[in-house]
């Protein structure tokens, strides 16, 4: 069951506009990499659905999360189908993200109140998403359909439409920047945002710093 409303959801989305995403099979790593984006800000945590047994590390993280990270809103991502969504949802996902567009996802997800954030990748995809309630989208992969000018281009006729980019967004400030000025609602950040050190090892301390920093360039001028 879901600790937070969907209002609540959306309204961290929109104010800390950076969504970190990240999958690992080891949970300990997980951990460090979720508390490393707290420590930067972070407020909203994107895990992805890519392992075998990833509900079973997803409920063991929201347990952790809610004892350890006070306010950190944790979701689950590269879910397709109805059935998978409300697996998680019965884990206690936060909020569900797509990188495809279900009708049968945005049912289960509006029985229980919970944030669906569709993949879309046309104006018609989008109007149709958010027919079915969705608050925000999804553009993706967003580099390859268009990066900032689609997002631009969809804001023109429908200034009411929150967009989230992810796919191709990186840490570079001018990155982050064409994004936001176009108008995006906020961003996800994956592999940019979780850089190894030259042992190949997670830098915890170094993805805190980028996150901060990704944040504070995403909410400048806003």
């Amino acid at each position: 069951m879901s600790q937070y409303t969907r209002i609540e959801t959306v309204q961290v989305m929109g104010n800390t506009k950076i969504v970190p995403l990240f999958y690992h099979k080891d949970i300990s790593i997980i951990k460090k990499v979720i508390k490393a984006c707290y420590d930067g800000g972070a407020r909203i945590f994107e895990f992805t659905n890519r392992g075998d047994h990833a509900h079973e590390t997803f409920s063991e993280l929201v347990k952790w999360v809610g004892k350890e990270l006070p306010g950190m809103i944790l979701g689950i991502g590269s879910i397709v189908e109805a059935g998978t969504a409300s697996l998680f949802i019965q884990n206690g996902a936060n909020f569900i993200v797509s990188p495809i567009l279900n009708p049968d996802m945005a049912k289960v997800c509006n029985r229980r109140k919970i944030p669906w954030i569709p993949g879309c990748g046309t104006l018609s995809e989008i109007n149709y998403a958010e027919e079915l309630g969705a608050e925000v989208v999804k553009i993706f992969p967003a580099s390859q359909i268009g990066g900032p000018s689609f997002i631009k281009g969809v804001k023109a006729p429908c200034p009411w439409t929150n967009i989230m980019a992810s796919g191709g967004v990186t840490t570079e400030e001018s990155n982050i920047r064409q994004w936001f000025d176009a108008g995006a609602y906020c961003v996800g950040i994956g592999s940019n945002l979780m850089i190894k050190d030259e042992n190949g090892n997670f830098d915890y301390p170094k993805i805190s710093k980028l996150t901060e920093r990704s944040i504070l360039v995403a909410n400048k001028n806003q």
